[in-house]
């Protein structure tokens, strides 16, 4: 009893704060659905280094940090399981929505130029940038290669704020246009893509992209390797492997993990509250990049875009794409926007990968 009490006293109020984090995290994770297979984990982990005297820090935690975190194997592994989730085709059909992905990037140098002001170690305003990115893996992966000092509280706001797109998004979207703009329509034309494109598309994007952006080569490659298994037709069982199985294991792994940086003399600081912050403004400005990007179009066109689109071009994918299609909906029920988002929203998964790889060139040294 007495060491029990021992125990109870060792409690710190900072500890009690992160437990209820974590906890948070596991009710978001169950009751509201948002991104369970990583806050779940994450919010197990949370409580368990946070426990005074609890050896899962020092021990399997730890571990699993140094094993897939510090070499960035399990962001890496957990974009092949992205890759061969993603179907190119809507893209394919229409080339030029690959210009949306690249304009929805905007907030991540937005945010650079702000984080600047409040954290002067360039390698954590670079990393807290990189929230806007919209991909949790890509975010990880570059905050633990610049070696900032907030690699926790950075993914917990990639992670929250991807699941929350259908909460950020369509305030923005509605912001910036007006009914009539989002009532336009977009009739698809089915365009047949063949195999052989499908196959050199992710080969050719991992070339040239490496070669604009060399530090981008690893984070590029490893998306596009898990697309050519879902394309190459002869690795369907890989495939499936890759999507659901290796995905969500990873992913288990990855949230446990990343609980290392979670403990609460690392967390509970003014810095978080602003990396949260900023992370809002990136995910908020990236929406408005897009939607500005298709109006600007819609100026010099006659054919005319649906701005809306242009939201979907962060890498929250396949959420932003759909909640474009549903918001064209609301508007018109006969107007479908969803391969067009698609197209768009895929487009944005290749663009945050590449972002990453630009200020990892910036600032890797």
């Amino acid at each position: 009893m007495e060491i029990l009490y021992e125990n109870l006293l060792a409690f710190q109020w900072q500890d009690i704060v992160m437990i209820l984090l974590g906890c948070l995290l596991i009710y978001m994770a169950i009751k509201k659905e948002m991104e369970p297979s990583l806050l779940l984990p994450m919010g197990l982990g949370t409580i368990l280094v946070n426990i005074p005297g609890s050896t899962a820090l020092t021990g399997p935690i730890e571990e699993l940090y140094n094993a897939g975190i510090a070499n960035e194997l399990f962001p890496l592994l957990l974009f092949i399981g992205i890759g061969a989730m993603i179907d190119f085709g809507p893209l394919l059909s229409n080339p030029k929505l690959m210009l949306f992905g690249a304009a929805a990037q905007f907030g991540i140098f937005f945010t650079l130029s702000m984080a600047s002001i409040f954290f002067p170690d360039a390698m954590d305003a670079a990393s807290i940038a990189i929230i806007g990115a919209a991909d949790g893996p890509t975010s990880i992966a570059v905050a633990n290669a610049l070696g900032s000092n907030y690699v926790g509280a950075i993914t917990v706001a990639a992670y929250s704020y991807m699941a929350l797109v259908p909460v950020i998004q369509p305030p923005v979207i509605k912001a910036l246009t007006t009914k009539k703009e989002r009532m336009i329509r977009m009739p698809y034309e089915q365009k047949s893509v063949s195999k052989t494109t499908r196959i050199m598309f992710p080969i050719i994007i991992t070339v040239v992209a490496s070669a604009i952006v060399p530090d981008a080569t690893a984070l590029i490659g490893f998306l596009m390797f898990g697309n050519l298994i879902r394309e190459c037709g002869v690795l369907d069982s890989l495939s499936g492997t890759a999507q659901n199985v290796l995905a969500n294991l990873i992913t288990i792994f990855l949230g446990i993990s990343v609980a290392r940086n979670m403990v609460a003399v690392k967390f509970l600081r003014i810095d978080t509250l602003l990396i949260m912050g900023l992370g809002l403004v990136a995910f908020i400005v990236d929406t408005a990049g897009g939607v500005l990007f298709a109006k600007l179009i819609n100026i010099f066109s006659k054919k005319k875009i649906n701005p809306m689109i242009g939201a979907a071009g962060i890498s929250a994918f396949p959420m932003s794409g759909r909640i474009v299609h549903k918001m064209g909906l609301a508007e018109d029920p006969q107007n479908h926007l969803l391969m067009h988002s698609i197209g768009v929203n895929v487009s944005g998964q290749i663009a945050s990968v590449i972002a990453g790889g630009i200020i990892l060139s910036m600032f890797g040294g």
